[in-house]
């Protein structure tokens, strides 16, 4: 999951109370600009053994349960690429050398909107591997005011663990029980094709300003978020309502806008809006004699 929001909102602190109530391992890694790639992924140090000197692989911070990957378009394109293979695949390879990571692993990172100093844009391939972005919007005056008279200096609640990853591997089991149906997984296939400009389904929007659309993985992403929000209400069976609770944090950031949409004041929420609003659930239209009746 990626937030995006200005600095102080709290993003950091939300990450590590959720890896204390999730109860697995944490480790935070501050993104800055001279930050290497062997610095998040680890590396080989020469040391004296039994056999005599020889490279020995020290781990980095990556080798963890969650990863707080504190402003992560902090750091150069060359750092933030030693993720990739790490979401994707779950395993890290240094010198030809692969070394798999704990289960579960999940990266949660935090970035400032792109206007801001000092900032780089995540590569396409990296923004492509979050299940989520959500934007982080700033507090209003009675949050403010909860703030000061209950946290003094901003101190966080203390936070007790209510599960441990063996749960958490008991609940993703059961997330994978979920059916998906073939009306839904239809549905879900449309909308993503819907955001490609030359799709047939493609909305005015997507035609005029999306310069690449959502790829296979946003399809991934939508069902397999879809059967989560099903289970979370208690329903066997991923539905319609499922889709349309997730689609937008999980589409929206795969989309490659041109450069106009950002001169019309439009994101990529706006798109995926569109494209929910104009792709029919249903394939095909039903009959008239069928839609007469009801």
């Amino acid at each position: 999951m990626l937030l995006e929001g200005l600095p102080g909102l709290g993003k950091t602190e939300l990450v590590k109370a959720l890896a204390t109530l999730l109860g697995i391992s944490f480790k935070r890694l501050q993104f800055t600009p001279d930050l290497l790639p062997g610095d998040v992924t680890g590396g080989h140090i020469l040391e004296e053994t039994p056999k005599g000197r020889a490279l020995v692989f020290h781990p980095g911070p990556i080798f963890t349960n969650v990863l707080l990957a504190d402003e992560i378009n902090r750091a150069s394109p060359k750092t933030q690429s030693a993720l990739l293979e790490a979401m994707q695949e779950r395993r890290v390879t240094v010198l030809g050398e692969t070394h798999p990571l704990p289960a579960p692993f999940y990266v949660l990172a935090t970035q400032n909107p792109i206007e801001l100093e000092g900032t780089y844009p995540l590569p396409e391939a990296q923004l492509d591997r979050f299940l989520f972005k959500l934007d982080v919007p700033t507090v209003g005056r009675g949050a403010l005011e909860s703030i000061l008279t209950t946290r003094r200096m901003g101190t966080p609640p203390k936070l007790e663990a209510v599960t441990n990853g063996a749960e958490l591997a008991e609940l993703f089991r059961a997330v994978d029980a979920i059916h998906l149906p073939r009306a839904v997984a239809n549905w879900i296939a449309r909308l993503v094709h819907a955001t490609h400009p030359g799709s047939d389904l493609a909305p005015a929007k997507a035609k005029s300003y999306v310069r690449y659309g959502a790829s296979p993985r946003a399809a991934i992403a939508v069902a397999e978020a879809a059967r989560a929000h099903a289970l979370l209400a208690g329903r066997p069976n991923a539905g319609f309502d499922d889709v349309r609770a997730v689609a937008l944090s999980a589409m929206a950031h795969r989309i490659v806008l041109d450069y106009r949409a950002r001169l019309d004041g439009l994101n990529g929420r706006a798109i995926v809006a569109e494209v929910l609003s104009n792709v029919s659930e249903l394939a095909e239209a039903l009959p008239n004699d069928v839609v007469e009746r009801v």
